[in-house]
Formats: C-alpha cells, sequence, structure tokens
C-alpha cells in the first residue's frame, strides 16, 4: 500500500460577515460554515513560520487586540484543537467560551472595537493535487520526508484530521496500515501547534529515521 503526498492551493474569501461587539462575533460564529472556522483556527500555522505566536487563532488574538477583553481572549486562546477531530466540536467549545466571557459581563459595558478594525470572517477553498512523490515503504517515505513542502504537510496533518473529520493524520494512518504502530502513535502524540511546519516535518524525519535505525 503506496502512500501518495498531496499538496493544496487555499483561495481565501470573504464572507461579508463582520462583528464589532463580543456578542456579534458570537452570532456569526454560530452561522458561518465550518471552513470558516478551519480558517481562523489555522491560517497561522500555514502563513507563519515562527513558534509561540501570541495567540493560536484568530478570534483570541482580535478580542484581545480590538477589544483589549483578556479575560475572553485567554478562554479562546485556551480552547485546545488537540481535543476534537471535527470542526463542528471545535465550533461548539469556541462558542461556549464566548457564552462564558459574556455571562461574567456586565450589560452596561459592552465594548466595541474601533471603527475600521472589525473581526471579517473568512472561508477558505482548498483544491489538492497530488505532488508526484509516492512512497512504497517507510525508507522511501522517510526519504520524501525532507523533500515536501509546508502545504503538504499542513494538507496531511491538519486538514487530514479536522476538515476530513479522521481520528489521526495521514502519515500516522499509512503507518499503522504497513504494520508499524509504535511509530504511528509516536507520531500521532507530537503536538502540532507547538512548533512550525518545518519543525514538525522534522520530527516526523527524526522518528522515522530512528525506526530505520533499529530494523
Amino acid at each position: 500500500m503506496a502512500f501518495q503526498f498531496y499538496t493544496g492551493r487555499r483561495l481565501v474569501e470573504l464572507t461579508g460577515r463582520k462583528a464589532r461587539t463580543l456578542s456579534e462575533l458570537l452570532g456569526h460564529l454560530k452561522e458561518v460554515s465550518a471552513s470558516s472556522v478551519f480558517y481562523h483556527t489555522h491560517q497561522r500555522y500555514l502563513t507563519h513560520h515562527f513558534r509561540n505566536p501570541s495567540f493560536n487563532n484568530d478570534f483570541a488574538e482580535w478580542v484581545s487586540r480590538a477589544l483589549q477583553e483578556e479575560a475572553a481572549a485567554e478562554r479562546l486562546a485556551a480552547v485546545d484543537v488537540l481535543e476534537y477531530t471535527s470542526l463542528e466540536g471545535l465550533r461548539a467549545a469556541l462558542v461556549r467560551a464566548i457564552e462564558a466571557s459574556l455571562g461574567e459581563a456586565d450589560d452596561g459595558m459592552v465594548r466595541r472595537c474601533p471603527r475600521g478594525d472589525e473581526f471579517h470572517f473568512c472561508k477558505v477553498k482548498s483544491f489538492i493535487m497530488p505532488t508526484g512523490l509516492v512512497a512504497e515503504n517507510l525508507e522511501e517515505f522517510t526519504n520524501l520526508l525532507p523533500k515536501i513542502t509546508n502545504s503538504s504537510t499542513f494538507f496531511h496533518f491538519f486538514e487530514a484530521r479536522l476538515r476530513l473529520e479522521r481520528k489521526t493524520n495521514d502519515f500516522s494512518m499509512w503507518l499503522e496500515g504497513i504494520g508499524e504502530r509504535r511509530l504511528a502513535d509516536e507520531i500521532d502524540r507530537i503536538d502540532p501547534y507547538a512548533m512550525t511546519l518545518g519543525e514538525l516535518r522534522h520530527q516526523i524525519y527524526v522518528l522515522c529515521r530512528r525506526r530505520l535505525a533499529e530494523a
């Protein structure tokens, strides 16, 4: 069973929805498409190459910067994406975080962002295509890892798990299928949100090289 590496191109579109307050953010978050939830919780990992941004999702960053609601921002940032295998589950967790903050707020103190600093909801369309890189076994897979792009890493590790609602990433799923259960589990335990895509790819490569050295 061969592993075929894919990559993606992404088209970002405005939805026409925008929020000026925390309650407006909540109302739109409940109604936007799943692709919009995915975009605003993951685009930073694809477009930034540095470690540990201030906030791990667009919602938390905007609430902190534009509304200066630090407690609400921290609640949103504390939502652990790794706990969820579906975008609807992730959406529900973000909704709960905002509702909890609104429940503690003074109704007479509704903060609005400055004009021009509204939160604009976006959505993303993904176009997936093969890279032409195919591995027939673990050694070939390992040797191809340094050649794949960040976009390919992102697709197989992030999109496969949440957008396609799989329990694990593509790499671990394939490795388990060829009898490498321990290696699959080691890769599945990596926290991809704590590193750049380049670092993620390198860590997977190191684990695979170690397994080959044991054989």
